[in-house]
């Protein structure tokens, strides 16, 4: 029988977007106590971008969406050059110089390779690597799942991630500070009724980007995922038109979070979750 190593898989204290309420402890992990609110957490790990962290690649899936346009934004802004993918997207999205379309399905493995080496190849490298892309079906127990439902949220959350990140990992432990950040969802420790498919392969998202730190940690390659609540954006509200939208987690906080987790100073943090809660 061979002896698998544990490697504890290591949850933060959730990130409250009140100061007054306090994150709740999940006893079934190895938590960090540290105490801090999102407005401390701005100070760390949430930071201002290093002047040597503007000059990096940066590869952006999902950089359209509602979140991922922020995303897109906030990187946009701190002055790194920014690869943004999607299925459907152009220069005009962004008009920013430092922006550059790149039109790909992650979901397919030639469309990641090819969109990668694409990259990698006009600009010499890549330093960071951001994973939005993802998708949402709900409403149905397991047993009422159909296969085409639980297919559409293992591509949607999984395999695109994996995709990308078999793709990129070489050039990431190339740039010998690598950094990896994926969007994941609370769920993913929290599951609840009728959302089985979606919370199963959110749950292996963390899985997958935990053992991408493990795997690539003497090369200087950081792998983190952020695991928001409800988030605040046109799509969610049009879907739940009668939720208590003040209890949603704002994107931008989401995006300052990814930043910070993108520098260079947080080359000690990787292999963690980071709730964010509303």
């Amino acid at each position: 029988m061979c002896s698998i190593p544990r490697h504890p898989w290591r949850l933060v204290q959730p990130v409250t977007l009140t100061p007054s309420t306090k994150a709740a402890h999940k006893p079934e992990f190895e938590t960090f106590r540290t105490g801090r609110t999102l407005t401390s957490l701005r100070k760390h790990p949430v930071m201002e971008p290093s002047e040597s962290s503007n000059k990096r690649i940066v590869l952006i899936t999902g950089a359209k969406g509602g979140l991922g346009s922020l995303i897109t934004r906030a990187f946009l802004g701190a002055g790194a050059t920014v690869v943004g993918a999607s299925r459907s997207i152009a220069a005009a999205d962004f008009p920013e110089a430092n922006f550059i379309p790149l039109s790909a399905d992650f979901t397919k493995a030639t469309s990641a390779n090819d969109a990668i080496q694409s990259v990698a190849t006009r600009f010499g490298g890549l330093d960071v690597l951001i994973h939005v892309m993802g998708g949402f079906a709900g409403g149905r127990t397991i047993a009422e799942t159909d296969d085409a439902t639980w297919e559409q949220m293992r591509d949607l959350n999984l395999s695109s991630a994996f995709h990308a990140f078999r793709a990129a990992i070489p050039y990431l432990r190339k740039s010998g500070s690598g950094r990896i950040v994926a969007i994941g969802s609370l769920t993913a420790v929290e599951p609840h009724a009728g959302l089985g498919a979606y919370v199963t392969f959110k749950s292996a998202l963390t899985m997958l980007v935990r053992t991408v730190a493990i795997e690539n940690k003497e090369a200087g390659l950081t792998a983190n995922v952020v695991l928001p609540g409800t988030i605040d954006t046109p799509a969610n509200r049009k879907s739940m038109p009668d939720a208590d939208f003040s209890k949603w987690v704002q994107p931008k906080d989401v995006a300052e979070l990814v930043l910070s987790l993108s520098d260079l100073r947080t080359r000690h943090i990787s292999g963690v979750a980071v709730p964010i809660e509303g």
